[in-house]
């Protein structure tokens, strides 16, 4: 009774051991399925491939940016550019009948230049005398008519002081500014290194300036004007503040300059100098 009995228990023991081991064995294999489930599924999320989504976009975006800087560049491919020719080693431009040219310290005119459209605008000046100073070219003087108009509408009364000058009288002013000033001033351009002698610009003040060629024109109501709706004519303050560097020349409120409205436009919306705008002229050299 006694040997039954203990193979009886010996025997159930070796049942449950076996069981427990069969448990055992199943619990590992089942762990290594959820491990395995869930292996594939995070791989299947999108945070893995992300990296290269983010580089996708990053290249897309810099495409775009090429593709607008390109636009840009296109766009102002129409405006005509300074075409020059070294002489004495100096950069003469051989289209200053070209609105859109840079004239300055760098870029000269050809000497006793003389544009053939010279006009008097229809506008107030501040001397009674038919003199070289009134003529403007032709395009640039009917639309300093229309910049006298508006402001004339809104209560401002400007008046035009100094147009165009001839090679021999930016000489004579240039020689005089040396005597009074010294060689590095840098008011007066040497004759060819003028704007007024385009026949493009126009030095403008008011009564309330005492009709005076200064800074102080900036603080009037007139020249707040002028600095703030001159582009929509067609003109541009040349020398603006804060650019003498790039210009060469001191902050002149008073010099306005024709470039035509949709270049003037861009300007001034950009806070560009002509210089800035041209990349100093992009000049094309010819061999003298």
């Amino acid at each position: 009774m006694t040997k039954k009995i203990s193979i009886s228990f010996l025997s159930l023991l070796l049942i449950v051991l076996i069981s427990a081991c069969s448990f055992g064995e199943q619990s590992v294999e089942e762990q290594e399925l959820d491990f395995e489930e869930k292996t594939e599924e995070i791989s299947a999320t999108p945070s893995e491939p992300q990296p290269e989504v983010e580089e996708e976009q990053v290249v897309e975006q810099e495409q775009e940016i090429d593709e607008v800087e390109e636009a840009f560049k296109e766009q102002f491919k129409q405006y005509d550019q300074n075409e020059v020719m070294m002489v004495n080693g100096q950069a003469v431009v051989q289209n200053p009948e070209n609105i859109h040219a840079a004239i300055n310290r760098e870029f000269l005119l050809p000497e006793g230049y003389r544009p053939d459209d010279l006009i008097v605008p229809n506008v107030r000046f501040s001397f009674e005398e038919d003199i070289d100073k009134r003529y403007l070219r032709e395009e640039a003087a009917m639309a300093l008519e229309e910049l006298f108009k508006a402001a004339e509408a809104d209560g401002i009364e400007l008046y035009a002081i100094s147009g165009f000058r001839s090679y021999e009288r930016q000489d004579t002013l240039y020689e005089n500014a040396i005597s009074n000033h010294g060689s590095d001033q840098t008011v007066v351009a040497m004759p060819g290194q003028s704007e007024h002698q385009t026949g493009l610009a126009m030095d403008v003040s008011s009564n309330s300036n005492q009709f005076a060629l200064t800074a102080d024109f900036e603080n009037t109501e007139e020249g707040q004007w002028v600095a703030n709706r001159a582009h929509e004519f067609g003109y541009i303050i040349r020398y603006p503040k804060g650019k003498e560097e790039i210009t060469g020349y001191d902050f002149e409120p008073w010099h306005i300059r024709y470039i035509g409205e949709e270049m003037a436009q861009i300007l001034y919306e950009n806070e560009w100098t002509l210089e800035e705008f041209l990349e100093e002229g992009k000049a094309v050299v010819f061999d003298s």
